[in-house]
């Protein structure tokens, strides 16, 4: 056995050696692959049951805001209705109304004054014979 041949055994035995050392880190390597592995697997088994449940409550929430939109149309819809109702009594009722009111106040006020100058000369007259006396 020569020189050459005890350095290539050290050699080979060196490289024993580290291969040696390396398998342990590539085994954990390995195994944490596999965990990796199943991890995924199971967040993709557990994801999409959440997205189909998150599809259904967006299509929920859709349905509701479509309810709230055909409510709140027909809400604005009656609000126009009674508008536009309002404004009829107003023009078929009011304007024949304040004519009423307005004569009535007329007349009041024509009956105050009469009964006021009627009043007033009765009083005049009470207080010309009083001075003729």
């Amino acid at each position: 056995m020569g020189v050459g041949e005890i350095a290539g055994l050290i050699a080979a035995i060196a490289f024993a050696v580290l291969a040696g050392f390396m398998i342990y880190p590539l085994i954990r390597l390995g195994k944490m692959f596999d965990q990796i592995a199943q991890t995924v697997k199971e967040s993709g088994e557990h994801a999409i049951p959440a997205l189909d449940e998150g599809v259904t409550t967006v299509k929920q929430v859709n349905k509701s805001l479509e309810d709230v939109n055909r409510i709140s149309a027909a809400a604005s819809t009656t609000a126009n209705n009674v508008g536009a109702l309002t404004d009829l009594y107003g023009s078929f009722l009011g304007k024949p109304v304040i004519k009423i009111a307005s004569a009535v106040y007329a007349l009041k006020s024509t009956a105050q004054s009469f009964l006021a100058g009627h009043a007033g000369a009765q009083a005049g007259d009470t207080g010309n014979t009083q001075k003729g006396e």
